[in-house]
């Protein structure tokens, strides 16, 4: 903690009371000669720096080096305090620049002046150091020198003249924190810097004349052009210097000459990088004016267009430059209109917030969230969508940047002004950061690390606020800026549309609806006049709904632009809150709970599956909050929510109210399963199970209501007992979102009761409970196939266990047999279930496997199936059904190992593909590897069938062609916006598979 002295104190203070904990710090003093009274004043400022034990042992080996000149500095400190605090806030807060006065203790008199160098004189001293003079070949205007001191004694010549300029700068910069010097604004700190690179690269190319050209005059016009944070004249104390160089001609003599700067100036001074230009790393170093112009308008990419923003000639041929600024500018503005400008800005902002690890991506001021990154790229967005129209907008710094857009009305004067002061605190921080040992760092401090919290918090000016210390207000300050860049990011972007379309605000400048309209396309909507349509019908009147939505909407909207269709899902969020309207606690909810909010969003913009169901099931999204225990959505199990459908349709006489009250739960659990789905909460055989446990439980109640009816009104017991038989995905508990439930139905005639009699009640049972389930409804479909039953769609609907036994004994087919495989009951009477698995089990495991002429036929019907099912004009390598290492080669695989081997093997009388894999690997009837690419590439396909359905709102198998849809499907799938890797692990994992299947399936 710094002490501050009271007016009137004469006794000399103890190291302790100075901050000073270093053991040798009284000796220390002793060797100043400042532990008298004369001192106070030195030792007092000396504990207002940032560590003062470091800048105490600092002073000593300056004092050391200076042996006899050290009188003359202890003078000039005693007198003035301007020196004093530049000179005691400098080494307290940098060891680098410390060694840099220790190793040249003369240096300190750069200080002793209060004024900062300008480009003009930094540019003068570096060329001097270099003995540089202009080139006899140099054009009026360009800053073309030629040195006469070259190889590795310029690169150390450049190297110190370049840490004093710097030192300079530093010092003024710091000087604050010990005296009542002026605070240096951030915007000039910044401009001096890039001043500063300007003027050292100048001298680096007056080497690399002399270096390449060392007879004559250069016969080349070279322009450096400065990128990025140099560009913008907002540079770093430690920063890469990004360039792009232009030359006529650009031969091999300019990129000799280029290649020479960079290296130099990377030796002496920072990493010069030059990876902005055309292609990259790839390509060509120099490139000609008109080379530079035909890859911008052919090749290039929106992220280059973007970096242009900051492009400015620095150094060389400046005639050359202006003239390379002039034909760029006129690309830039209209990069928003490129057709693939939104896809390719959100991707470059995803893979940004991808570099940064999790564990640091709270302490990372640069990139992480709320962090500069975040008010760079916003700036910069909105800087292109709207700088076509408004050349006001062109400007390079951030701070400037966000002046214009405030000034024009794209930004709100307020949030542009919190925003640029947070922007600057960050910026501080990171220069506070990097001044200790001279680094390139934008990490802060772990937050158990104190004691280098505390020594920032000092370097950055933060004093006790009279509640917190040093460290406390820092730590403050750190959250509070943080917090507040997260939130302005949405309002940026969002906050203008809503005050054009409700008119919050009468005196704020809004944005006109052309401008809106272009916002909105740049954020991603298609349609960014409908857009604007829903944002007017949300936020229209003066009720208290519409302005809490006004409040909602920039970060519901700032969601909405992460997803794959941002326009339908701002019409689903509309027509959800349309329909919810009287609902208070839906508002409420968002508002409260972030998390709800996001999860929302991200469903509705990526499901057209969803919308309706949620509209109908509302209450489904009071389960996107979070318990204590985890994800609300997840909590429920399977038999819990079937218990409750069978429970909930049973309170109802009429069957017409019973299935609906079982369609009505089922409405919601499929909200519930597919949401979870979407938000990656649900593994695939998870929602598999889900899925299958709630058609099941449906069915059983829609079978119960009927059988209920009808006793009433037969006015006795029912002629049978009747079991529903699971069959296919249903049956093995694997169904999809757009499934179909294969079934068997089952009677057996109560005793004295005539079988022709118990038929025909069953057969109205059956066509009762299919045509309720069936019934036209908006919701996903509930169709009943009975197309396994014996003798297919000619047999007839419901039979005897008796006539099933007959029937399977003497007619059962090779598919009849391997359909049965996937039996199992899942509705009515249980033991009458059972019965009928014990009866078929010695047809479908039959003693001793299936023959050898049964497999031939099964094989047959697969190749027929391949050839003939497959619709016309899809493409196998891509149908999740039935194309190559599909759905269907995999399950055909395992049901003929299953019938081959289940009558040894009882581990796989199971209807569950993924579980008899399981025990096909444990019997090592296939090999583990095998198995493993069975299983990727079921659920692989099944994943993708499922996004499918969630995507477009309908079943279907085949995946789209690159395009929007299957960038949705890639979306959902989890793999962000990387479409293409979603389909390439697709096809490389179903090829994979379809070898394993040819191999076993086929038997080679």
């Amino acid at each position: 903690m710094t002490v501050k002295p009271p007016a009137a104190r004469s006794a000399v203070p103890g190291p302790g009371r100075l901050g000073l904990v270093e053991p040798t710090a009284a000796d220390e003093l002793r060797q100043l000669g400042w532990v008298d009274a004369e001192s106070i004043e030195l030792l007092w400022s000396l504990s207002r720096a940032a560590n003062a034990d470091l800048a105490l042992r600092t002073l000593v080996r300056i004092k050391d080096g200076l042996d006899e000149g050290w009188r003359e500095l202890d003078q000039a400190l005693r007198k003035d305090k301007s020196l004093r605090g530049r000179l005691f806030a400098l080494v307290g807060a940098s060891s680098a620049f410390g060694d840099h006065l220790a190793a040249d203790p003369i240096g300190w008199k750069l200080l002793d002046g209060t004024a900062l160098p300008t480009k003009d004189e930094a540019t003068a001293a570096l060329l001097e150091a270099v003995g540089a003079t202009l080139d006899e070949g140099a054009t009026e205007g360009s800053l073309t020198y030629r040195a006469t001191l070259t190889g590795p004694e310029a690169v150390v010549a450049l190297r110190k003249s370049y840490k004093d300029q710097l030192m300079l700068l530093a010092a003024a910069d710091l000087a604050a924190t010990v005296e009542n010097e002026p605070v240096v604004p951030y915007q000039t700190v910044g401009h001096q810097l890039s001043d500063l690179a300007d003027a050292a690269l100048t001298a680096a190319l007056a080497v690399a004349i002399a270096t390449v050209c060392p007879e004559g005059s250069c016969p080349i016009r070279l322009a450096v052009i400065a990128m990025g944070k140099c560009g913008a004249r907002e540079l770093n104390y430690v920063s890469d210097v990004d360039v792009v160089f232009v030359a006529e001609p650009a031969d091999a003599t300019a990129s000799r000459v280029a290649g020479e700067m960079m290296r130099i100036g990377t030796s002496a001074f920072f990493e010069v990088d030059a990876a902005l230009r055309p292609e990259g790393k790839r390509g060509e170093l120099v490139r000609s004016l008109e080379s530079h112009i035909t890859y911008y308008k052919r090749w290039a990419k929106t992220w280059e267009f973007q970096a242009l923003l900051k492009a400015r000639p620095m150094t060389g041929d400046m005639e050359l430059g202006r003239q390379y600024s002039e034909a760029m500018s006129s690309m830039v503005w209209i990069a928003s209109e490129r057709e693939d400008f939104v896809p390719e800005v959100q991707a470059m902002r995803r893979r940004v917030e991808e570099m940064v690890p999790p564990e640091l991506r709270e302490r990372e001021l640069k990139l992480g969230r709320g962090s500069l990154r975040d008010v760079e790229f916003a700036v910069q967005l909105l800087q292109l969508v709207h700088g076509r129209a408004d050349s006001s907008l062109h400007v390079q710094s951030t701070v400037d940047a966000l002046t214009a857009l405030a000034a024009g009305g794209y930004v709100g004067r307020d949030d542009a002004a919190n925003l640029t002061a947070s922007y600057e605190f960050l910026r501080l921080l990171e220069h506070r950061l990097q001044l200790q040992k001279l680094k390139r760092t934008h990490t802060l401090p772990p937050p158990d690390d104190e004691e280098a919290l505390r020594w920032l918090a000092r370097a950055a000016h933060m004093r006790p606020d009279g509640r917190l210390d040093s460290l406390g207000v820092l730590r403050a300050e750190i959250k509070r800026n943080s917090h507040r860049i997260r939130r302005l990011h949405a309002k940026l972007f969002y906050r203008p549309l809503l005050e054009s379309v409700a008119r919050m605000d009468k005196e704020a400048l809004v944005l006109g609806p052309e401008a809106a309209v272009r916002q909105l396309a740049a954020l991603g909507y298609t349609a960014p006049e409908h857009a604007l349509g829903h944002l007017t019908a949300l936020t229209s009147g003066a009720s208290r709904k519409g302005r809490i939505q006004a409040l909602l909407l920039p970060t519901l909207l700032e969601s909405l632009a992460d997803t794959p269709d941002p326009d339908a899902g701002l019409l689903a969020y509309r027509r959800l809150s349309d329909a919810l309207v009287d609902q208070t606690w839906f508002l409420r909810l968002l508002r409260d709970e972030a998390a709800v909010a996001e999860r929302l969003m991200t469903v509705l913009g990526s499901s057209a599956y969803l919308p309706d169901l949620l509209i109908k099931a509302p209450d489904v999204i009071r389960l996107f909050a979070d318990s204590p225990s985890g994800p609300r959505l997840v909590e429920p199990k399977p038999e819990d929510v079937a218990r409750g459908i069978l429970t909930a349709s049973g309170r109802h006489s009429d069957p017409n109210r019973a299935v609906a009250a079982a369609r009505s739960l089922r409405r919601h659990e499929l909200a519930r399963i597919a949401s979870a789905d979407i938000l990656g909460m649900l593994d695939v055989p998870a929602v598999c199970k889900a899925l299958s446990s709630v058609w099941a439980a449906v069915l059983n109640a829609s079978l119960s209501a009927v059988i209920k009816a009808s006793v009433t009104e037969l006015g006795t017991e029912a002629p049978a007992s009747f079991s529903v038989i699971g069959m296919g995905r249903l049956g093995g508990g694997e169904l999809g979102y757009g499934s179909d439930a294969d079934v068997l139905f089952v009677c057996e005639p109560r005793e004295g009761v005539d079988e022709t009699v118990a038929v025909k009640w069953a057969n109205s049972i059956a066509d009762k409970v299919r045509k309720l389930l069936g019934a036209p409804s908006t919701d996903p479909p509930l169709e009943v196939d009975t197309g396994l039953r014996p003798e297919g769609r000619n047999g007839p609907m419901v039979r005897t266990l008796e006539s099933y036994d007959a029937y399977y004994a003497k007619w059962a087919q090779a598919w009849e047999i391997q359909a049965l495989l996937r039996a199992h009951p899942v509705a009515g009477d249980p033991e009458l279930g059972l019965r009928f698995l014990h009866m078929i089990d010695k047809t479908r495991y039959p003693e001793g496997g299936v023959s050898d002429a049964a497999v031939r036929e099964i094989r047959r019907i697969k190749a027929r199936v391949d050839s003939e099912r497959l619709p016309r004009g899809a493409d196998p390598a891509t149908h999740t059904k039935l194309g190559r290492g599909g759905l269907a080669d995999i399950e055909w695989t395992v049901q003929l190992l299953q019938l081959r081997h289940a009558d040894k093997i009882e581990s796989l009388h199971n209807t569950s593909t993924l579980e008899t894999l399981d025990a096909i690997g444990a019997a090592e009837l296939l090999s583990e590897g095998d198995v493993e690419l069975l299983r990727d590439a079921w659920i692989t396909a099944t994943k993708a069938r499922n996004c499918l359905v969630l995507v477009r709102g309908k079943p279907t198998d085949q995946l789209p062609g690159p395009g929007r849809v299957l960038a949705a499907v890639a979306q959902v799938a989890g793999y962000g916006d990387d479409a293409g890797e979603f389909l390439d692990n697709y096809l490389r994992i179903t090829r994979r598979a379809k070898a394993v299947v040819e191999r076993v399936f086929g038997g080679e």
